[in-house]
C-alpha cells in the first residue's frame, strides 16, 4: 500500500547552510555530501508509488538545472508547500501545482482519519486546531518546539529523511499538550 510522507527544508545547493556563521548550520563536509545523503535517505524511505508532501524550501541558492538533477533522482510522487525560498522550487515538475497551504486527510495506523494543516511556517492557529486537528510545518529548522498537535517536518529534524504520519504521530504523543 502507498504512504504519504513529509519532509521540508532540503535547501538543495544551499552552500551557507554548512557555515558556522549560520544559526542551524548543517554539519557536512560539502554540499555535494549534503544534498548526497538527502538523496539517500529520502529513497531509503519513499518507494516510487508513494506520495511525499515536501513543506517548502526545496533547493536555494543553487542552479536550476542542478536542482532539477536532484528532483528527479528522488522517489515518489511529489507535491510542493510554497516555502519563503522557492524560486527554483516552484520551477520544478510536481505532481501538482504548487500552493501556499494545504488540508488534507489521512487515516492513521487505526484507521482513524487525521486532519492535518499544511504550510511552510509554523502556526499557533490553524483549520480545525480546536478540534484535534494537526498542523506540519518547516521553516523553524527544530528551533519551534513541537505541541501535541504541531510538529516540524524539517529534514533536520528527522535525520534527514521525510517521516510517515505515524512516526510523527508518535513524536506528537510525548510533546504534552502545550501549544
Amino acid at each position: 500500500m502507498p504512504q504519504v510522507h513529509f519532509v521540508s527544508d532540503s535547501h538543495v545547493g544551499h552552500q551557507a547552510l554548512l557555515s558556522p556563521r549560520m544559526q542551524t548550520q548543517r554539519s557536512f563536509a560539502s554540499i555535494q555530501e549534503h544534498d548526497e545523503t538527502l538523496v539517500e535517505r529520502w529513497n531509503a524511505v519513499v518507494r516510487t508509488e508513494d506520495t511525499v508532501w515536501h513543506l517548502g524550501d526545496f533547493a536555494y541558492r543553487c542552479t536550476e538545472a542542478y536542482a532539477l538533477s536532484i528532483f528527479l533522482r528522488l522517489n515518489g510522487r511529489k507535491l510542493l508547500i510554497r516555502g519563503n525560498h522557492e524560486r527554483i522550487g516552484e520551477r520544478l515538475p510536481w505532481a501538482e501545482p504548487v500552493r501556499d497551504v494545504a488540508m488534507i486527510t489521512l487515516p492513521d495506523s487505526e484507521g482513524v482519519m487525521q486532519s492535518i494543516w499544511l504550510s511552510h511556517y509554523p502556526h499557533v492557529s490553524y483549520p480545525r486546531s480546536n478540534r484535534g486537528g494537526l498542523h506540519l510545518h518547516g521553516h523553524s529548522h527544530g528551533s519551534v518546539p513541537g505541541t501535541a498537535t504541531r510538529a516540524d517536518v524539517g529534514v533536520d529534524c528527522w535525520d534527514w529523511a521525510p517521516v510517515t504520519l505515524d512516526r510523527i504521530l508518535a513524536r506528537l504523543a510525548t510533546n504534552g499538550s502545550g501549544t
